[in-house]
């Protein structure tokens, strides 16, 4: 791919406003996880009420996700984005100049952050519509890049936290996203070509496709398996190995930035050798890495080794789902952009709860991880099942031939 050529083919200044507006709602989106161990401690909280307390945006962002694609068809993206920005920036300030003092309180704050988490639903058609098939993958994956956002989550909240508090870190955390959506309303703007607003009915239509619930069950798996891990891999290495929560952070940070920063690498190698080849290899990687990671390895330089691993290739495997959506629902990509997202944010829910449930029933985090990976190995054998029907009855009817599939 030429670079001048791909700068031509869409509108680069609402890529890079897409990408900054899902990078800062991101950061807010996770905000409860390096922040765990510090307001588990205030509220004392037991290891069950702190894996919910971490999913629980994530579950809020899943649901909302769907909500973001049907007003993206109705309101287009651009407006979309900046009434949900409005929305959790009120929400942030409200919840900062009240406090934050009870298990409750917690969860509430959780809900309005999901509305952040509901920003992928947004970003990605604001970028997708502005690019050709052979471009969805990388554009995609630059758009998507935001997950890095969870990077800077982990890196400063628990420090910041340590200084000033962790219920000043909700009333800052607005500070950046007030700053995004400047930037937003500046750059950002819609496609000319634009799909017609759909009923309720045709809406419903896309959920009697086969290929819709693969593609869900497909990204639970890969971007369920990385938002449910950055969400709590900062009370994973605090109980594992006795981290701080500053430490734990910046430990949480390397996972987080190497999934982060290898989507844009899915989506791209997805354009140049297709999607499916890309994804089969990411979920064996996926599949090994997280049943090692279950073993709890003693050495922290080990487990960290595995878990950054399986954070590359969850990484890689949202890239590579992203760059097939497209081209299978060019004209439904808003509502299947909060569909698969929804089952992302349902996938990385349970992960995040039951990391948190199986430490608190066994005693360990073992169970967890396993369930998830055999979740991954029969993602793997699905994707072998249909990856022959896919190839043969995508046709360039729609542009599908621009793209390796």
């Amino acid at each position: 791919m030429k670079t001048r050529d791909f700068l031509k083919a869409g509108h680069w200044p609402t890529l890079v406003a897409a990408f900054f507006y899902f990078d800062m709602s991101f950061m807010v989106w996770i905000l409860l996880g390096p922040l765990a161990v510090q307001i588990a401690t205030d509220l004392k909280l037991d290891p069950a009420q702190k894996g919910l307390m971490v999913a629980l945006p994530v579950l809020a962002g899943a649901f909302l996700r769907v909500v973001n694609g049907f007003l993206v068809d109705r309101l287009r993206p651009r407006l979309t984005g900046i009434v949900a920005q409005v929305v959790v920036i009120a929400g942030l300030l409200g919840f900062w100049h009240f406090g934050v003092h009870s298990y409750g309180q917690v969860l509430a704050l959780g809900v309005v952050l999901g509305v952040a988490g509901a920003s992928f639903a947004v970003a990605l058609p604001l970028a997708s519509r502005w690019y050709p098939p052979q471009y969805q993958g990388v554009a995609l994956g630059i758009a998507g890049a935001g997950n890095s956002g969870t990077v800077f989550a982990a890196l400063f909240a628990p420090a910041l936290a340590a200084v000033f508090g962790w219920n000043n870190v909700i009333g800052l955390a607005a500070l950046p996203l007030t700053l995004a959506l400047a930037f937003y309303l500046a750059c950002a703007k819609d496609s000319p070509s634009q799909p017609r607003a759909k009923s309720l009915t045709e809406y419903a239509q896309v959920l009697r496709q086969p290929d819709a619930w693969w593609f869900m069950f497909y990204y639970a798996v890969t971007f369920g398996g990385f938002s449910g891990l950055a969400s709590s891999l900062g009370f994973y290495f605090n109980s594992q190995y006795g981290l701080d929560p500053v430490t734990a952070g910046y430990c949480t940070a390397a996972c987080v930035l190497a999934g982060s920063l290898m989507r844009p690498v899915g989506g791209a190698l997805s354009d140049r050798f297709g999607g499916i080849r890309m994804l089969t290899a990411l979920y064996s990687v996926a599949v090994a890495a997280l049943i090692l990671a279950s073993f709890g390895f003693a050495q922290l330089w080990l487990g960290l080794a595995i878990l950054v691993v399986a954070m590359l290739a969850l990484g890689m495997g949202n890239g590579a789902v992203f760059q097939l959506v497209p081209q299978r629902f060019g004209a439904e990509i808003g509502v299947m952009t909060g569909l698969v997202g929804m089952t992302g944010g349902v996938g990385g829910f349970y992960l995040a709860s039951s990391l948190g449930f199986s430490k608190q029933i066994t005693g360990s985090y073992q169970a967890g991880f396993l369930i998830f990976a055999t979740l991954a190995a029969l993602a793997l054998l699905a994707l072998t099942s249909v990856k022959r029907r896919w190839r043969t009855t995508w046709t360039a009817e729609n542009g599908f031939a621009a793209a390796r599939i």
